[in-house]
């Protein structure tokens, strides 16, 4: 099968898929009545899983889907392509999949960013492909699936959706497999929906890091350009850029241009999930009657989750969803390898599990005893996983900044290592947000 990793990058979409989550229900608490509820309530669409209840724990996956059509599968006109740096050609891969375990109550999160191209072995045959990269098994699937009613007399559209149906059940279910664990939730944005709520969030601000003399500040298959966004290179180092919504995009589709490619690139987006809560939280989202229309417009058409996930009565473990309770980190690696032609990640799948389930459902810790204290690791710096690679979530109640491309006044920790090493994040940093390459 032809691959090309300039036309297949994207990734970062599930940094506005937490973001719109975490702005609909916030809407709700806050009061805006019957509308809101009622579009709220219109958000869903899938039967691709079910049977999980809306409160208590939970494991969601966030997809972002590459695809460059609409969920009907009509093709993006070209000048919708254009704007957003994208071109026409791509398939139907989730470039970007997070596996979220939300703990009872809404004490905390643990997420999990999939590198997508781990090559594993899919739970049946998809399209005739028995392995491939964890991205692949969506498409695969509803290639398969499309192919399976043609002549039928369906409209586009309900291909499309059937289509749509088949891969997300195909990519859950090699989720499931590689993790051990059940998925039972999930939330999926496409290209589009992730450029149209990025232009209704006013776009991402970020903090980059020089490397490699400055290779991963431009990047000609993404079309993100640092230096045109405000980097100045002769003061080099550490910079705030604020992006706007097609720069945005190309910001978390760079990898090409990165020493750790897709690993660096899943520090982007989690970067990206960080500013993203840290803005709806401290920028007055849900007072600008205006903004939360577009926002909810956006999110009705583009977003799509399991029709039995009852976001309102999700409400109560919405604290989990902050900067303060949410950590990210990425599932390790063995190595990489070239397969069938294709450059892709070697996993031990057993150890990926481990790493899931020490995360997910830790052992309860011992009772302890007066008069003794054993001294451990905190959560968000404990070792998890040998290579795998961690992102703190910064704190979300840090004063507001202006946007600037200056340097932050404190050093950020870089990151660094074959899986780009450890993200830390200056607690006293604008935004929230941590510095990534």
């Amino acid at each position: 099968m032809p691959w090309s990793r300039g036309a297949a990058a994207l990734a970062g979409k599930a940094g506005y898929t937490i973001g719109c989550l975490v702005a609909v229900l916030a809407m709700v608490v806050s009061g805006f009545g019957y509308y809101v509820k009622t579009s709220v309530a219109s958000i869903g669409g899938s039967n691709a899983v079910s049977g999980s209840a809306s409160t208590g724990a939970m494991n969601i996956l966030l997809m972002g889907l590459e695809s460059r059509t609409y969920w009907s599968g009509q093709p993006l006109p070209h000048s919708l392509t254009n704007a957003m740096h994208i071109g026409s050609i791509g398939g139907q891969a989730t470039n970007t999949l997070i596996v979220l375990h939300i703990f009872a109550g809404g004490r905390k999160a643990v997420g999990f960013s999939i590198p997508r191209d781990d090559w594993v072995t899919f739970p049946k045959a998809y399209d005739g492909q028995t392995q491939g990269k964890i991205d692949q098994a969506y498409g695969f699937a509803l290639a398969e699936k499309e192919q399976s009613l043609a002549g039928q007399g369906l409209t586009q559209g309900q291909v499309g959706y059937l289509g749509n149906e088949a891969g997300r059940r195909a990519e859950i279910a090699t989720v499931q497999k590689l993790t051990g664990i059940k998925i039972d939730h999930f939330a999926e944005l496409n290209l589009l929906g992730f450029y149209e709520l990025a232009k209704v969030l006013g776009g991402v601000t970020v903090c980059l890091n020089e490397e490699n003399g400055g290779q991963n500040l431009r990047d000609a298959n993404s079309g993100f350009n640092a230096v045109a966004d405000g980097y100045n290179l002769g003061k080099g180092g550490s910079q705030y850029l604020h992006l706007d919504a097609a720069q945005s995009l190309a910001f978390v589709r760079e990898r090409d241009n990165l020493t750790n490619g897709d690993l660096d690139r899943t520090h982007r987006q989690q970067a990206v999930v960080d500013y993203v809560l840290w803005k709806l939280r401290h920028q007055g989202t849900f007072k600008d009657l205006s903004q939360l229309g577009s926002l909810l417009s956006v999110a009705k058409t583009y977003l799509v989750t399991d029709s039995g996930w009852n976001l309102l009565d999700f409400l109560p473990e919405m604290n989990a969803l902050s900067g303060d309770n949410m950590t990210f980190k990425t599932l390790p690696i063995v190595g990489f390898q070239t397969i069938d032609g294709q450059s892709a990640n070697v996993v031990n799948t057993e150890a990926i599990k481990h790493v899931v389930h020490q995360a997910f459902y830790p052992a309860p810790k011992p009772a302890s005893h007066p008069g003794k204290h054993t001294a451990s690791a905190s959560p968000s710096t404990r070792a998890s996983g040998g290579a795998a690679a961690q992102s703190v979530s910064a704190s979300l109640d840090g004063a507001a900044a202006t946007p600037t491309s200056s340097a932050p006044s404190a050093t950020p920790t870089e990151s660094n290592g074959p899986a780009g090493g450890a993200v830390t994040v200056n607690p006293n940093a604008p935004y929230g947000i941590p510095c990534v390459n």
